[in-house]
């Protein structure tokens, strides 16, 4: 085997009630001014946390105006409010983007250095505040992750800033705070949460110590998030998904995304189309063209997914690809590039944008060149 680095908050907490275990423990540590990340959907549901942080003697700042995914002028403006407050601590209560700023917020508060020249991995210089981050979707699993991904206006592209120093010291994933999200949003980032496992297990990269997290959480997002969808109340449809996306963030470090991700990343960039949502319509081409390069791996994949197994690892690979049209479907997904608005005149510009996300797309099994990237978008139209 080759070495692997496992990397992960000192202290995760899962399970309904942990937004008041976040309360507890952090009333006990001796932090007095702390900086909380959220958006205005969220807040209604963590007042009465906020309330008992406030009556313990803790001076809160709430920033609750992220909207959409966060560009670098966005992440700039919140650090500038969190030097102003000058916290002690910071907390992200919310979805991927609100963690992700959360952690920069995080490391860069007290630093010299300026996040646009963080972009790649290993550029941060040291650790920041102590951080807590408390999802509310079950998706991007950024809570144990050591990435962070930002919108830089400069280019258009979506850009990531991967360092060790951006783990939360504390993930609690309390699945109640998932009960609320809309079908859309849960079919959009279970889908993101179930790429980020398919994509470890089949990863150039791909290690068996990364493996065991990557097929349970196929297996939990799989049989999961259409039960999720239909009914956001089905709580044990929640916390199954609360977990997988909890898994799907422990391989982020280790092991990474590929092509996909890469992919998508010119769908957010320039036309803001929501991550989750552009990742999970790419990924049945994707997966298809990855399939001819490890077969294997993708029928275990499909099996994983619930798949009929073929006669041969081809057969059940192309099942496992017939497994996620049929799931997507079922929870919302389009098929076309063009349901979204995004015009067939776009594809060489978007493929040329992807091939510099060459931090994932080296990942991948199989070689993307420029022209299969045009393929794949073309494939979508």
């Amino acid at each position: 085997m080759r070495p692997i680095t496992l990397l992960q908050p000192q202290k995760i907490v899962f399970g309904c009630g942990s937004l008041q275990t976040f309360v507890d423990d952090f009333l006990k540590l001796g932090y007095k001014r702390l900086f909380l990340l959220t958006t205005h959907s969220v807040f209604p549901r963590i007042q009465s946390a906020i309330k008992e942080l406030a009556e313990g003697g803790v001076a809160v700042e709430v920033y609750q105006d992220i909207v959409g995914e966060p560009t670098l002028r966005d992440f700039e403006t919140i650090l500038a409010a969190a030097r102003k407050f000058r916290a002690d601590s910071v907390v992200g209560i919310g979805g991927g983007s609100v963690l992700d700023v959360a952690k920069l917020v995080a490391a860069f508060v007290d630093s010299d250095q300026k996040a646009e020249d963080c972009f790649g991995q290993g550029f941060i210089r040291e650790k920041g505040l102590w951080l807590a981050c408390l999802p509310t979707t079950a998706g991007t699993g950024s809570e144990v992750s050591p990435n962070a991904i930002l919108l830089d206006e400069r280019d258009k592209l979506k850009k990531g800033i991967v360092s060790p120093y951006l783990l939360a010291d504390v993930a609690y994933v309390d699945p109640e705070l998932t009960m609320t999200v809309p079908a859309k949003v849960t079919a959009d980032t279970g889908m993101d949460a179930l790429i980020h496992c398919m994509e470890a297990y089949t990863n150039k990269y791909a290690h068996p110590a990364a493996d065991i997290y990557a097929l349970q959480g196929i297996k939990l997002i799989a049989a999961n998030l259409l039960r999720a969808v239909k009914d956001g109340n089905d709580k044990e449809a929640r916390e199954a998904l609360a977990l997988g996306s909890l898994y799907g963030g422990l391989v982020l470090g280790p092991v990474n995304t590929a092509a996909v991700h890469a992919l998508s990343y010119p769908l957010g960039g320039e036309f803001h189309i929501p991550h989750g949502l552009a990742n999970a319509i790419l990924l049945p081409s994707v997966m298809k063209f990855n399939a001819e390069a490890d077969p294997k791996r993708y029928a275990e994949v499909a099996i994983a997914l619930g798949a009929p197994e073929g006669k041969d690892d081809f057969e059940t690979a192309r099942n496992g690809v017939d497994f996620i049209f049929t799931l997507a479907d079922a929870v919302g997904i389009p098929r076309k590039l063009s349901e979204l608005g995004i015009p067939q005149s776009a594809v060489d510009h978007m493929a040329e944008a992807a091939m510099e996300v060459q931090r994932l797309l080296k990942n991948n099994p199989r070689e993307v060149t420029l022209q299969d990237a045009k393929d794949i978008y073309n494939s979508l139209f």
